[in-house]
């Protein structure tokens, strides 16, 4: 297995990538059209998008993009036929189901191969990045979120080519200015998804702002030129070594100001400009007025069971205490036992629990680490920047659901799981590396038992009829159901 990961070719990796790609794209399609009625937020997100086709006026607590996206699909999907079966006038026109939900299946089936990019890119190794891929493919929440027309696919998409961007702008060594852009650009489209997509830039912030102190502790000031610091780029000069190609290493000779200063203008502009269609159609409010419009609304928003019997707390999230039923149906046909239709908000349980344990583990070992190290300023080798990639963006998209005082749901974990399953990924292709077999087989071991785990759990993601009895035994914990 050692052998394989180290000596993957080009050629076997793009084929890898493209058989996980038609695994999520077979998965996301599959019967996408057998609920011929809205599955949870549908009743909002596709009615909103129908809405800007039929140029009726609406009001809506979120920011435009995702709708844009849908009534995209949905006017793609209105040139082709449907069967009977599959039609309603739920959004507000007659539409198929596979109209307004055919292009979330579609854009969610990438992001296996995005994360892919990413790890790739973060790492140089495309031992790496295959194993992130084949275990964000593993999951069911990225999986039941991809089926529906609901809008944190989106959010996850654009955040991720948000940090894709900007590592492409710190592996090249002229620091094309097009690139950080494009990443700034991409961060204000996750924030015209969810407000909460900006929390994709914080953990760049983080990075950023880390990587001036970290210089400012190996290059004090005062020996510095101040026209040397004002550049964008080049504080110092790179050490001359292989793991110096790894992008992040270089956070350490950039001009923070002048990063963080484009990356947060290319959002703005981005997400300002995203409300123009929006606005024209609904003139009631100004830009301004419908951000305070937006915010009144989710302040208003209480929590608890009273507001909605799947509201869970930011901590519950880390341990998936209460994943969300987005449809539940128990059916009887002539006299047959009962069965239940569900779709389950959740992930791979097993997926989730490893993710978990893999981020609080890199966490712990680099405070050990770090209290071991004799000199300091040696702490953060390249390697590490990855680790601590890991945990900053980890906690950057959770630390700050602390303070919102709303119904929360468990999707809103999604951004931070992304990083957690990423983290996971590390550790098991460092074991599937080892040359030692107890580490070998504990890799080899995790893959397979989260594998088992999905398919295990693919009926609540895929809405397939269960018995109640085999409906309960999927039920682990009382508070899923």
């Amino acid at each position: 297995m050692a052998v394989i990961l180290k000596y993957l070719s080009s050629s076997w990796y793009f084929l890898s990538l493209l058989a996980i790609f038609l695994f999520s794209l077979s998965l996301r399609f599959w019967n996408l059209g057998q609920f011929n009625e809205f599955v949870f937020d549908e009743a909002y997100y596709a009615k909103f998008a129908n809405n800007y086709l039929t140029n009726t006026h609406f009001f809506n607590a979120h920011p435009p993009l995702s709708q844009y996206i849908i009534a995209l699909g949905i006017w793609l999907g209105s040139f082709f036929p449907a069967p009977p079966e599959m039609v309603n006038n739920l959004t507000g026109s007659v539409r198929s189901t596979l109209s307004y939900r055919w292009i979330n299946a579609l854009s969610g089936s990438f992001i296996p191969l995005l994360v892919a990019s990413l790890g790739l890119k973060l790492t140089l190794r495309r031992s790496y990045a295959l194993l992130a891929a084949l275990l964000v493919s593993l999951d069911g929440l990225f999986l039941v979120e991809s089926r529906y027309a609901l809008n944190n696919i989106y959010l996850v998409i654009f955040g991720l080519l948000g940090h894709l961007f900007f590592l492409i702008y710190l592996s090249k060594g002229s620091y094309p200015i097009r690139h950080l852009i494009l990443s700034g650009i991409f961060f204000g489209a996750a924030a015209c998804i969810k407000w909460n997509g900006l929390w994709f830039l914080l953990g760049i912030y983080l990075m950023i702002i880390l990587g001036f102190l970290v210089s400012l502790w190996q290059y004090p000031l005062s020996s510095r030129k101040l026209k040397t610091w004002l550049k964008p780029s080049h504080l110092g000069l790179l050490q001359k070594n292989s793991s110096s190609l790894l992008p992040l290493g270089n956070l350490t000779v950039i001009n923070p100001l002048y990063h963080l200063f484009i990356l947060t203008i290319a959002a703005a502009i981005t997400y300002s400009l995203l409300w123009i269609p929006h606005l024209i159609l609904n003139p009631e409010y100004n830009f301004w007025q419908m951000q305070y419009e937006i915010l009144s609304y989710h302040e208003r928003i209480k929590s608890g069971p009273d507001v909605h019997p799947y509201c869970s707390t930011w901590y519950s999230w880390i341990l998936m205490l209460r994943p969300i039923a987005y449809y539940y149906k128990l059916s009887k046909v002539d006299g047959s036992p009962e069965v239940i239709y569900d779709v389950h908000a959740m992930a791979n349980p097993l997926l989730l629990w490893l993710s978990t344990l893999a981020i609080f583990s890199i966490f712990l070992w680099l405070i050990v680490s770090f209290l071991k190290t004799r000199d300091k300023q040696d702490f953060l080798t390249p390697l590490n920047w990855i680790l601590v990639y890991f945990i900053l963006n980890y906690l950057a998209n959770l630390l700050p659901w602390i303070k919102v005082t709303r119904c929360l749901f468990f999707y809103h974990y999604i951004e931070s799981y992304t990083f957690a399953i990423l983290a996971l990924a590390w550790i098991i292709e460092g074991w599937l590396r080892s040359r030692q077999f107890f580490y070998k087989g504990m890799g080899i071991s995790t893959l397979l038992i989260i594998l088992v785990a999905f398919i295990y759990w693919l009926p609540i993601y895929l809405g397939i009829p269960l018995s109640v009895p085999d409906f309960n035994l999927k039920m682990l914990l009382p508070s899923w159901v």
